[in-house]
């Protein structure tokens, strides 16, 4: 089933609980929150507190992606601030097995993500503990990038491989996606489109019509 998670990183701020109302509304799957901390990404966002203010605005799956090092760290704080599902990086973690494994005991949806330069082999050894694979399509830690054109393959690499073992999971892209692309990404295997800048121009129709695309492919 193919499912859109609306990044919050490109919404407008000011009015970020009616944002996330908005595409609520219009049917989103999941909400993506990326979390970044200055030192595994140059860009700082926001943290537990944000998240803990916006959960009350809506029951969607909060789909926290953490641009962190050493995330294992803060597992439990962001359990407590209404976190479902939590995407950690190969690259961010000392003990990637360790910190997968804290994400499920607390209750939440372990997923592992890559970075574009990252061959995919590199997460092969994590698969069983995840439900989903974030594989990311521009260089982490700034909105408005341009898909990288390689990540088609790499997609297209990891669908076949979960085939071979016989499992399904969950494909994640995030990056650069645009109503134009977004149909090359599903035909390559992923099952879930993170967008932002293509959704936040215009939250409610936007949302729509990716959801469109998403239903006929």
């Amino acid at each position: 089933m193919n499912k859109l998670s609306p990044s919050i990183l490109s919404a407008d701020f000011s009015k970020l609980g009616e944002e996330i109302k908005i595409i609520d509304e219009a049917g989103c799957d999941l909400i993506h929150v990326d979390v970044m901390d200055g030192l595994f990404v140059p860009s700082i966002s926001y943290g537990m507190p944000v998240i803990k203010s916006i959960r009350k605005c809506t029951k969607k799956t909060f789909d926290v992606h953490l641009m962190v090092t050493e995330p294992i760290r803060y597992i439990k704080d962001f359990k407590e601030s209404g976190a479902d599902l939590i995407s950690v990086h190969v690259e961010a973690c000392k003990d990637v097995k360790a910190t997968l494994e804290k994400i499920r005991k607390y209750g939440m949806i372990p997923a592992i993500a890559l970075n574009p330069e990252t061959d995919i082999d590199k997460i092969y050894d994590y698969i069983d503990l995840v439900d989903m694979i974030l594989v990311m399509s521009v260089h982490p830690g700034f909105g408005g990038q341009k898909y990288i054109e390689e990540t088609t393959e790499k997609i297209r690499t990891l669908r076949n491989h979960l085939n071979e073992l016989g499992v399904e999971k969950d494909i994640e892209v995030d990056g650069g996606i645009t109503f134009d692309n977004v149909e090359t990404v599903l035909d390559a295997g992923a099952n879930v489109i993170v967008a932002g800048s293509t959704i936040f121009k215009d939250a409610k129709k936007n949302t729509k019509k990716m959801l469109e695309i998403l239903s006929r492919s």
